[in-house]
């Protein structure tokens, strides 16, 4: 292997200024003692305050100066340049400078003996210098040879290499070159003793200065081998990659990038240039499948064997060679359903075996397994109402509430054996003025009691008046006038309403409240734990959990975390009461999970121990240079094996390429700290500065047309702590490439018919298509088999996302692209509280599911087609809707862009009411309710009026009166037990009323 310091060219240069050295050596004489005194009387003529010497005396590689009864020393390294003597009249005067700026000066010296005092000390200071040059000769000869070479550089001149290069220059320099002086060493000792103080004073433009020379040279050098070393050639920046070979690069290989080839052509291009032998080269993958393509592919293209391993597969070996046997793996380590069925029997066994235990967990499930978050959470109430869909506030018994403080009371009804109605018909009939009939929050069906929850909450004002207020989206004179209603019907009617408020839950005593008001009319039958947990399990809401709790555990081990690190950052990112819940689940869970693993060991704990042995020298690495790919998906354990392997060698290079765009596996335990900090974490060290690494960008995608490519970037780049990429497409695209079909929940089997019949119409009688379907789970895959017979000419697959990652396809289908918390976006991915065992705590909403659509996004070639609900799509896609940016076109299935609600700021949606009539409801369809019919005269569109106009048009011509009452409403003719008259058609939900009056029909159509 070729060294930086030990090319031909560096011995030549080293040789050279050796022998500059021996000629400065042979010039010089010795001296001897010599003594130059000023002339009496004269000098005391000259200097009677004897501010000057009076005697001046050469010893060695000393002066010594009297003057005024004292003698200093000064050593000839602080003289600056010859003595320089001035001719009077009658005397001299001779004048030595010295780097302290006190000069040296003797005047009424006499003229000879000053010339010759002269001669003497030049000899002297010349010989100094020439003296202490010569002790270093060798080393500076080597260090200057060093310097010259980063003019043009043999190798990647990486900061392992040159740093200690600068730290010999440095010291030389501070011990040496700054005390020699060019008049006395000579004019090409000068030159090389400035070379090396110019890479000192500013080494980073020497190195940078280098690096440009070196990769210029090589890109020219190895063209070749660049163009045939893939079936196409390199792009320039893959080119780049390969040739930059700093401490820690950075390859960031976006969707269709060609990472592959990078890391192929990098592997060759270190054993053919003779940097690296194959044993010395370690390529790591993360899949067993893609770890035998990467060795496969290196030695059909380089003809070098180079095994690639997986991380698993490395650590075993460290393992076995450090122990002499490898332990047994846990039953479940390579497969994640075996893990996560792991994780549920622990928690049914903890249930049934510690009571303490089985507490901790049905407070979870009952109380704290979606976010607690409240209407003063929100700004809106489409906002609130949104929140309140996604998490599917699904109660112990059953039915799906309306807020998360309603969940917590029925919960604990649940828990404590009171049976209850949720939302009932209140038992007296009262509605009037336009009213629907009354439904309390909940009816206790033992003892007649209701029970209505107010979100309200208590604030004192200035003047220490307290004061009900309600959440920013809710009118609070009409709110609190309901509850004085609610209050007088029960005391008109003498039921007994028990109330709770939300300003209790705010203070910490919602559920003891609630106990104290009910204990006189029920009686508490706590349901066993054992029955609650099977009812959990019934709910199927244990399988979400435990997933959840089987990243974290993953993410717990790997990172070396621990209970009380965690409680304390839960604190600082006010996390509540949640993660405590949480954390009290864990402990106990993970307690159990180590106890069960035994003598056997599981992933992360072969990655732990062997980066332990690493880490302590035990196991002797030969690596030199690692290459990493698809390091996205890396995890603190492996990031720790990665730097132990790093460290055991001053000139080991890691070589990593990943996409932090596509860093979807965190259930797995990958953490996108590691990328997003590169350099902190693996970078080398340079003029005291740390975290020296290189980030190249291929930026060429080889995939995706334009719209798609640039639209996908978009869209991931929402979250600013994704690191910024550029994107050259792979081709333009002269139509929409991506497209939105927003189908009903009954027809949406006939709108991916209806996408299949499109493509397969538009690729031509002869040809065919390639055509991917993907879904955010396995359940989603329609039947593929019966697809494939309707449509031959289109070549039909379906994968999870997840499992789609490397793939493409010329079309790509994503399908129920819908909320929910089966939905896309998950809602389990992104849990808070994952945050509690990464160093980066990624605060940005659906963050890796974001990642995720972004994967799916980048699968097509030429089209992206994402089918969803209309009732009920996905953040993302009302995101792609809303936004002109991502150019969204029209596919087949498409209907009219949905109304806005004005009621609550959603989206009124039509669907097909009684009589096959149309009518618009609001897709907030369990909060809000809002509905309205269809034109009369047309039974299409829906009558709108602008801002407060006093008529609603719709698009086929009609036009009515608005209702004065609501925002949405208009004014139809009823017939009552007083003739015609107006009432809004949301009507009994709205009373809206106007007075008979004569109209034309013209103004009602």
């Amino acid at each position: 292997m070729r060294h930086l310091y030990h090319s031909s060219c560096i011995d030549d240069q080293s040789c050279q200024a050796r022998s500059i050295f021996c000629r400065n050596a042979e010039a010089i004489g010795s001296g001897s003692l010599k003594r130059l005194k000023r002339s009496m009387p004269m000098g005391l003529l000259l200097d009677p305050l004897s501010r000057t010497a009076s005697q001046i005396d050469l010893d060695r590689d000393d002066l010594r100066i009297s003057r005024a009864g004292r003698t200093i020393s000064v050593p000839l390294e602080q003289v600056l340049s010859p003595p320089r003597v001035q001719m009077g009249w009658f005397t001299a005067k001779l004048t030595v400078l010295t780097a302290g700026g006190d000069d040296i000066v003797l005047r009424g010296a006499r003229h000879g003996d000053a010339y010759a005092f002269a001669d003497e000390l030049v000899k002297a200071w010349v010989e100094f210098n020439i003296s202490s040059l010569n002790r270093e000769s060798d080393r500076l000869a080597r260090i200057y040879a060093g310097v010259i070479a980063l003019l043009r550089p043999g190798h990647y001149p990486a900061a392992c290499q040159i740093d200690p290069l600068l730290k010999d220059a440095v010291d030389i320099d501070s011990v040496l070159l700054a005390k020699l002086q060019p008049d006395a060493i000579g004019a090409e000792a000068s030159e090389v003793v400035a070379s090396v103080r110019r890479f000192v004073a500013d080494p980073r433009t020497a190195r940078a200065a280098g690096i440009s020379s070196f990769v210029a040279t090589e890109l020219e050098r190895w063209a070749g081998f660049f163009d045939t070393i893939e079936s196409k050639p390199l792009t320039p920046e893959q080119r780049l990659s390969v040739i930059v070979d700093e401490d820690a690069t950075l390859v960031l290989a976006g969707a269709g990038s060609g990472k592959t080839s990078v890391i192929t052509a990098k592997a060759a291009y270190l054993v053919q240039a003779g940097i690296r032998q194959p044993e010395e080269i370690l390529l790591l993958a993360f899949a067993k499948n893609a770890a035998q393509e990467m060795s496969e592919r290196v030695e059909a293209r380089s003809g070098v064997p180079i095994a690639a391993r997986t991380f698993h597969a490395l650590a075993y070996d460290i393992i076995g060679a450090v122990e002499g046997s490898k332990p047994a793996l846990a039953d479940h380590a390579t497969d994640d359903v075996a893990f996560t069925n792991t994780i549920k029997e622990i928690l049914k066994d903890l249930v049934r075996a510690r009571p303490e235990v089985s507490k901790a967990i049905i407070k979870w499930f009952a109380h704290f397994l979606v976010e607690p978050k409240t209407e003063w959470d929100f700004k809106t109430k489409h906002e609130y109402y949104a929140h309140m869909e996604k998490h599917d506030l699904r109660t112990l018994q059953g039915e799906k509430v309306k807020s998360y403080e309603e969940l917590q009371i029925a919960n604990w009804l649940y828990e404590n054996g009171v049976e209850y109605e949720y939302e009932p018909i209140y038992e007296h009939k009262v509605s009037d003025g336009g009213r629907r009939d009354y439904c309390p929050d909940f009816r206790l069906t033992e003892s007649g009691v209701y029970l209505e929850h107010f979100g309200v909450r208590r604030r004192t004002t200035s003047d220490g008046v307290e004061r009900l207020t309600t959440a920013p989206f809710v009118d609070r004179e009409q709110y609190l006038a309901g509850m004085s209603w609610k209050r007088k019907v029960h005391a008109e009617h003498e039921t007994v309403l028990v109330e709770t408020y939300s300003y209790e839950r705010q203070e910490g005593r919602l559920l003891t409240a609630l106990e104290e008001r009910l204990l006189p009319h029920v009686t508490l039958r706590p349901r066993p734990l054992e029955e609650l947990f099977d009812r959990v399990v019934e709910l199927k809401q244990v399988d979400g959990f435990s997933q959840m709790l089987g990243t974290f555990l993953r993410k717990y081990k790997g990172g070396g975390y621990d209970l009380a690190s965690c409680v304390a950052k839960s604190q600082r990112m006010s996390l509540g009461n949640r993660a405590i819940a949480f954390l009290d689940v864990f402990g106990p869970v993970f307690e159990d999970y180590q106890r069960r693993l035994g003598p056997r060991i599981d992933f992360e704990d072969m990655i732990l121990k062997a980066a332990h042995y690493v880490e302590s020298m035990e196991y002797r690495s030969a690596f030199r240079h690692i290459l990493v790919d698809e390091f996205q998906d890396i995890s603190q354990s492996r990031g720790r094996l990665v730097k132990a392997l790093k460290r055991q060698h001053p000139d080991v290079r890691l070589f990593a390429v990943g996409d932090d765009w596509q860093s979807i596996f965190r259930f797995a335990g990958s953490d996108l700290h590691l990328m997003r900090h590169f350099g902190e974490e693996f970078g080398g060290t340079f003029d005291s500065e740390n975290g020296i690494h290189r980030v190249v960008d291929l930026g060429r995608t080889f995939r995706s047309v334009d719209k798609i490519a640039f639209a996908a970037r978009t869209f991931v780049l929402k979250n600013p702590a994704q690191i910024e990429k550029q994107i050259v497409p792979a081709g333009t695209a002269t139509e929409p490439a991506l497209k939105v079909v927003m189908a009903a929940k009954s027809e949406d089997k006939k709108a991916l018919v209806d996408v299949l019949a499109s493509i397969s119409a538009d690729i031509g009688a002869a040809n065919t298509a390639s055509v991917l379907l993907l879904g955010r789970y396995r359940f989603i895959e329609p039947p593929m088999r019966d697809l494939q017979l309707q449509f031959p000419r289109l070549a039909l697959t379906f994968k999870t996302i997840h499992a789609s990652k490397g793939l493409e396809a010329d079309h790509v289908i994503l399908l129920n692209a819908d909320s929910g918390r089966a939905g896309f976006p998950s809602e389990i991915v992104d849990d808070p509280l994952l945050s509690l065992v990464s160093p980066e705590e990624e605060a940005f909403e659906n963050a890796e599911e974001r990642r995720l659509m972004y994967v799916a996004m980048t699968r097509a070639r030429r089209t992206l087609t994402i089918i969803a609900s209309n009732s009920r799509p996905s953040a993302f896609v009302t995101e792609l809707k809303k936004d002109p940016a991502y150019g969204i076109g029209t596919a087949p299935g498409v209907g009219e862009e949905p109304h806005a609600c004005r009621e609550c700021g959603g989206r009124l949606l039509r669907t097909r009411g009684r009589e096959e009539r149309n009518w618009f409801r609001c897709e907030h369809v369990q909060h809000c309710g809002n509905f309205l019919p269809a034109c009369p005269a047309c039974d299409v569109a829906l009558p709108r009026r602008e801002d407060e106009s006093l008529e609603a048009f719709c698009r086929c011509g009609s036009k009515y009166p608005s209702c004065p009452e609501c925002r949405d409403g208009w004014m139809i003719e009823r017939s009552g037990r007083y003739g015609r008259f107006l009432s809004c058609v949301r009507f009994p939900t709205c009373g809206g009323k106007l007075k008979a009056r004569a109209f034309s029909r013209t103004t009602m159509e």
